[in-house]
């Protein structure tokens, strides 16, 4: 056997354990792409689920704050203005809060998503 011919042969290796390389690799990377539009897809639609029925109780507990305040004070209209303010203030509880609550997002996603 010649040199050439060796050189030819432990090429054509080479090639094939590359391209052996390349296909694993890719289905490796379909596979985990999958993956994550899976988990990402389920969380969406349980936070979708979860949010929507939290905002309806949110919804109903604000309304019979409400009532109840209306009673305590006989004034309706007061009740709503101090619920109102109520809504504000732990709107701007949350505003100041954003940075955290963006942290602890990005650290449950990555714990998700790097695995």
């Amino acid at each position: 056997m010649s040199v050439f011919e060796s050189l030819n042969e432990t090429s054509n290796k080479a090639v094939d354990v590359g391209e052996r390389f390349y296909r694993k690799s890719r289905a490796f990377y379909k596979l985990k792409i999958f993956q994550q539009l899976a988990l990402t897809t389920g969380m969406f639609c349980k936070m979708a689920l979860v949010g929507s029925v939290a905002f309806l109780g949110l919804v109903f507990v604000i309304v019979a704050l409400t009532i109840y305040l209306g009673q305590i004070l006989d004034s309706i209209i007061l009740a709503c203005l101090l619920v109102g303010l109520l809504m504000f203030v732990i709107s701007a509880v949350l505003y100041a809060l954003r940075k955290q609550i963006d942290n602890f997002v990005v650290r449950k996603l990555s714990s998700k998503f790097f695995d």
